[in-house]
């Protein structure tokens, strides 16, 4: 069996993206600069970048030779032992790649595979990444494999004449089913516990990684969710029951979306997904200090589209007031100026979000009484629609302050 690449701890690395015709060098740089990031929540520390223009990828190598004898030339007498491509490559590229460079290559999707490995604790999200791990590897096994044409044979292994090639993707295929069965008993007791929750309204965090939604779950619910600033800090879902004005509802904060999340990792998370499609309401967290916040909001949009959620009633928290402020003003703009530009980025957001926005430093406490405020209003109308007839009687549950966790 082919073993998973391990990213070793503070291993250097080279990056590597291809600018194709429908990119541009600002877009490719961006992602680069996502990708470093990414090597740095795993461990690593990306020490150059390369790219190259190619209408289409080349199909052995995925750059072109020349730009391969670049990236050989670089590494050579240095102490660097990894090559990260910002795309997915096939078994075969992969192959080429490692003989003509001579170093371990894994492209963005194995990057992070190895990052969800890393963050997974409970069984669920053990199982999860696991699954999405055989997942990726099986179509790679053929380009993957140093020894096609040896024959094997012996008891409990392989059939007469099986090759090694054929008993490995048999393997795979046996393993990822044995996963999707456990993980479907998992799946059963999350729904259980789920459905045990009662007649609560829920609400789920939802936005691109690391743009503080486990930060915002701790200041709402009063508790100690892990917050970092890496990648995919959370993994696993974690619901805490929160009491507004003796108004009850469940908080969920959910993983954390990306671009080109592998598929199969949205495939194999479906369980941990389906705490976003079950949620009455979603506060979509967005990292205003972000240079490319918009992409980042349109990533996640696109994944709820994806979820298909849209629908569901939705409330954009713009996050990250204070940092946003400090990259944008100049110290001798004017006050009244800064008010401006704030008010006209708020009018703007409420424009394309029919007004159900609200901007928040969560690391300042800024505004949080207006964030409870919005999202106790439309807690509360949710409970006046979906039971008219008890809503006076919520304040019946302020007393019971017990935490969810999945």
């Amino acid at each position: 069996m082919i073993e998973k690449k391990q990213i070793a701890e503070n291993e250097r690395t080279v990056l590597v993206g291809v600018i194709q015709k429908d990119q541009t060098d600002q877009q490719v740089r961006e992602y680069l600069d996502e990708l470093a990031f990414l090597a740095e929540t795993a461990g690593a520390e990306a020490v150059r970048r390369f790219t190259q223009k190619l209408a289409h990828p080349d199909s052995k190598t995925f750059v072109g030779k020349g730009k391969l004898e670049e990236i050989k030339d670089y590494i050579s007498g240095r102490d660097i032992n990894l090559v990260i491509f910002d795309d997915e490559l096939t078994g075969s590229q992969i192959t080429n790649i490692e003989k003509a460079l001579g170093v371990k290559t894994i492209d963005r999707s194995d990057l992070i595979l190895d990052i969800f490995a890393r963050r997974a604790k409970t069984a669920q999200a053990k199982t999860q990444v696991e699954l999405a791990q055989y997942q990726y590897l099986l179509p790679r096994l053929k380009g993957m494999w140093k020894h096609l044409e040896r024959q094997g044979g012996g008891i409990g292994t392989r059939g007469p004449g099986e090759t090694e090639i054929e008993t490995d993707r048999r393997i795979v295929k046996e393993k990822i089913a044995l996963l999707r069965r456990r993980l479907s008993e998992i799946d059963k007791q999350s729904f259980t516990q789920r459905k045990d929750r009662g007649e609560f309204i829920r609400v789920a965090l939802v936005g691109y990684t690391n743009v503080g939604k486990s930060t915002i779950m701790n200041l709402l619910s009063k508790s100690e969710v892990f917050a970092e600033n890496k990648l995919f800090a959370t993994l696993d879902t974690t619901t805490r029951k929160v009491v507004f004005d003796t108004t009850p509802f469940l908080l969920s904060d959910t993983v954390g979306f990306i671009r080109k999340l592998p598929h199969h990792l949205v495939e194999s998370f479906k369980s941990t997904l389906d705490e976003v499609r079950e949620a009455d309401i979603l506060l979509h967290v967005v990292d205003l200090s972000h240079a490319q916040y918009e992409d980042q909001f349109n990533v996640v949009n696109k994944t709820l589209q994806e979820l298909k959620v849209t629908e569901k009633p939705m409330i954009t928290i713009f996050n990250k007031l204070d940092q946003y402020e400090k990259n944008t003003f100049d110290d001798w703009l004017e006050p009244e100026v800064k008010t401006q530009i704030l008010e006209e980025v708020r009018e703007r957001w409420e424009n394309l979000t029919l007004g159900n926005c609200v901007f928040i430093s969560a690391i300042e406490r800024r505004n949080l009484e207006g964030l409870r405020a919005t999202i106790l209003n439309k807690v509360r109308q949710m409970y006046r629609e979906r039971y008219p007839y008890k809503t006076e009687f919520f304040g019946s549950f302020e007393q019971n302050e017990e935490g969810f966790d999945q």
